[in-house]
């Protein structure tokens, strides 16, 4: 095929660029629960491994990599490993009130600097006089 063949009257992008445009916008999202779900369904061993990846519309790859993660958070979890990630809006909320804290005690600190400061320099010149 030539690449005006290819090419989606219009706007100049390739039929394949389209494909794969419209495949990432149409892809479908599995939540936790959904994915959960599905490898329950595969560790009953009542259907293969590809058959419920054709019935559910997922590549094998995915469904081994979510069972390497389900598994891998399974181990953490039985051995103990109970710290969990901090959502965004934890992480902001503690950057905010570590400036606050920062600042709080910054004033004093430079204070009580300036302050020893001025006092060893008095106690110098009472030296040398």
């Amino acid at each position: 095929m030539d690449d005006a063949a290819q090419t989606v009257k219009g706007n100049g992008e390739s039929a394949h660029g389209l494909i794969q445009k419209v495949k990432r916008a149409t892809r479908r999202r599995f939540g936790a629960e959904e994915k959960i779900r599905i490898l329950l369904e595969g560790m009953k061993r009542e259907v293969s491994t590809s058959e419920l990846c054709r019935k559910e519309g997922i590549h094998p790859h995915a469904y081994y990599s979510w069972l390497k993660d389900f598994m891998e958070a399974g181990k953490s979890r039985l051995r103990g490993d109970l710290k969990r990630s901090a959502t965004e809006g934890e992480v902001e909320s503690l950057r905010r009130e570590n400036e606050r804290l920062k600042v709080i005690l910054a004033d004093p600190v430079l204070e009580n600097t300036l302050l020893k400061k001025s006092l060893i320099g008095s106690e110098i010149d009472g030296l040398t006089r």
